[in-house]
């Protein structure tokens, strides 16, 4: 029962660390999205990306690749559709991919990009391996259910890009859809806290009736 208790109450000690970091997070991201843009990091940056540089405004000139969208399934308030991921090339020598924004399903393959020069602003995201929820992407299919930017370079032949990609806040109508990204931190390491404190209480009184004397 001792052994119990101390794991619950551990847990539950946890929980609050966890939500100390969440809070700073939070408050981090909300001074990232508030701060002016800066240029999309180069190479020179890729190694020491993190968390903290996750909605940061960035800024891109450059070109788009033609005939090299890759679809990714979304569900927007705009409801089901795909968002439309572009190769672009910026005028500094490398290469990202360009979240245009969310188009619904008839609207597919119907929204080249223009190859004209064009400046780019949008928060960078951090790439997204792997797939969706018990959906794994399929390179060989097409098919893919996250922004896993190393899958889609290498599925699509793009060779070197960099590690994030870009949503693209522009534009805000047509399609595709810019300026969709929810930035939104789940945050209920509180009610697990107590959750856990109240666990161990019980335990502790159970044991405690357990043990009185008869």
């Amino acid at each position: 029962m001792l052994v119990v208790i101390a794991l619950l109450i551990g847990l539950g000690i946890w929980q609050l660390e966890r939500r100390t970091w969440k809070l700073a997070l939070i408050a981090h991201t909300e001074r990232q999205l508030a701060s002016p843009p800066v240029p999309a990091p180069g190479p020179a940056d890729w190694p020491v990306l993190g968390t903290g540089d996750a909605y940061r405004p960035v800024v891109a000139t450059g070109h788009y690749r033609t005939g090299a969208d890759t679809y990714v399934q979304a569900v927007t308030e705009l409801g089901g559709g795909f968002w439309v991921l572009t190769p672009f090339d910026t005028d500094r020598g490398f290469a990202l991919l360009i979240n245009r924004g969310f188009v619904p399903g008839e609207q597919r393959s119907r929204v080249a990009p223009s190859p004209a020069p064009q400046t780019v602003r949008g928060l960078l995201r951090l790439t997204e391996p792997g797939g969706g929820f018990l959906r794994s992407n399929d390179p060989a299919a097409d098919r893919w259910y996250s922004r896993d930017v190393a899958g889609i370079a290498a599925a699509k032949h793009l060779g070197r890009v960099a590690p994030y990609f870009i949503d693209a806040s522009e534009p805000k109508s047509g399609w595709p859809r810019g300026g969709l990204t929810v930035v939104r931190f789940h945050n209920s390491h509180l009610v697990y806290a107590l959750t856990w404190f109240g666990l161990a209480a019980l335990v502790a009184l159970m044991a405690w009736r357990v043990r009185r004397p008869r």
